[in-house]
């Protein structure tokens, strides 16, 4: 990953863009990017940017960031990774681009893209990416986010200036920037875990949510639209039979891991010995002639609430060769890490999964290994969780057999009930307020149960607020 910042002036404003400040704010996420950084501000000192860089494709100073395109006309600061960036660029050079400053960057792939389609470049972009590009012919800031969001994008439009970032740290460098807790976002982090897009548990601080662009101009004027969701962007398969349908999954599975194995550094595999990662490393290793860097995480002892799958994922490595490497965590060595980890999360997040992430990344980062494929997303895509599928039957029996005209008296009727916390009851509750029994892949408190919860100083309407 790399680390981006920058500050744009609105409209005649007084502050300030200096060198120091861009580079205190990138210094901030040093290490997002430990092999390089840079700083541009543009003659009209309206504009500045700030990167730290983790080289990953292209591992040439003529790669490094900030860049601008050979024809003065775009500069971008750019954090991911564009799979597909040798396709592109054959693309590009057929349409004409035949000056190039790198020799294989998808850096400058993004700005080729932005130069030939504009905006619409986004839908050519396979990968991970969030990237912000001043466009020099028309004074206009853009910021982009993956279609999943994998790679964050925080900004604000504080006094005079809008100012972005990867980390919220890096608007915080800024002088003279106040923090207060944004409260919905409080009330919703009790359910979620998390402070659900676009809010962040900062007050004046938004978090751009995935598959969506955001424009500002010199004005201040900010247009944010949505290019891709997985709700819309989708086409439901029909009439196939469920061989065919394993072999779509597979085809794309295997297509998915080929292209992330494109790198000018080591690539590793998180293998815990589950379902997810053990297809990923069969996959990842079916056509690569050195054996296969593995990680993976463990706890000393045993517990009940969780089963030590290191056997597994040993079994695995066994199974296709890997050279494997594990870490057996203690209680101690998770409290100590606390501060650290709290340092690099910016806001809450109250998923424990957080840790053993930590620790097998540093494993990886420790042993050499600068990627690694995680394999993320699988009980989303294919109901691996099984409240979700009861939630679906309700939902579908609700829909069924409850006429809507039962809902107003089921309404009265909950109102003077003494039973208001718990599952059963929040579900009677959404559905005659006629919203979706499922809420959220991660639900902690209810609705009822937080209003009960919070204190005199919440200054938000509770029931403004739907989760």
């Amino acid at each position: 990953m790399c680390g981006l910042a920058g500050i744009l002036k609105i409209r005649h404003s007084k502050f300030e863009i200096t060198e120091s400040l861009l580079k205190s704010m990138s210094d901030t996420m040093a290490h997002r990017g430990p092999d390089d950084q840079g700083v541009w501000i543009c003659e009209s000192k309206q504009i500045g940017f700030s990167h730290r860089r983790l080289s990953i494709i292209d591992l040439s100073t003529t790669a490094a960031q900030p860049m601008t395109e050979s024809t003065n006309s775009l500069t971008i600061v750019f954090n991911g990774e564009i799979y597909n960036h040798i396709e592109l660029r054959e693309e590009l050079f057929r349409r004409g681009h035949r000056e190039w400053k790198t020799n294989h960057s998808d850096t400058e792939v993004i700005l080729k893209s932005f130069l030939e389609w504009g905006i619409d470049c986004v839908h050519k972009f396979r990968g991970m990416f969030s990237f912000a590009i001043w466009d020099h012919r028309t004074h206009e800031l853009w910021l982009v986010r993956d279609r999943i969001g994998i790679k964050p994008m925080y900004y604000s439009l504080y006094k005079d200036r809008f100012s972005f970032g990867s980390e919220i740290k890096s608007l915080h460098a800024e002088p003279g920037r106040q923090k207060s807790v944004n409260q919905a976002s409080m009330f919703h982090y009790l359910t979620f875990l998390v402070a659900p897009s676009p809010e962040t548990m900062f007050e004046d601080i938004k978090k751009l949510p995935a598959g969506h662009w955001l424009k500002i101009n010199s004005r201040g004027s900010i247009q944010i639209n949505e290019y891709w969701s997985p709700l819309t962007s989708v086409s439901p398969l029909r009439n196939i039979t469920e061989v065919e349908a394993v072999e779509l999954v597979r085809e794309k599975l295997n297509e998915s891991v080929q292209l992330r194995k494109i790198s000018d550094v080591d690539v590793g595999i998180f293998l815990s010995g589950g379902i997810d990662s053990s297809i990923n490393t069969s996959l990842f290793t079916s056509s690569k002639e050195d054996p296969t860097l593995t990680f993976c995480v463990g706890y000393k002892g045993e517990f009940a609430s969780y089963s030590n799958e290191t056997q597994q994922a040993r079994t695995v490595s066994e199974y296709f060769g890997t050279k494997h490497h594990e870490i057996l965590l203690d209680v101690d060595q998770l409290a100590e890490s606390m501060p650290e980890i709290i340092f690099h999360q910016d806001e809450p997040l109250a998923d424990p999964v957080c840790l053993p992430v930590y620790f097998v990344s540093k494993l990886a980062r420790e042993s050499g290994v600068t990627v690694c494929q995680v394999g993320e997303g699988a009980d989303e895509l294919f109901l691996g969780y099984p409240s979700w599928e009861k939630q679906l039957v309700t939902q579908n029996a609700v829909n069924k057999l409850i006429p809507t005209q039962l809902y107003s008296p089921l309404k009265m009727l909950m109102s003077i009930s003494p039973y208001k916390r718990g599952t059963k009851y929040e579900y009677i509750r959404r559905m005659t307020e006629s919203l979706p029994i499922f809420w959220g892949g991660a639900n902690v408190f209810t609705k009822t149960e937080k209003t009960k919860m919070i204190g005199p100083d919440f200054k938000f309407d509770t029931e403004e607020l739907d989760s």
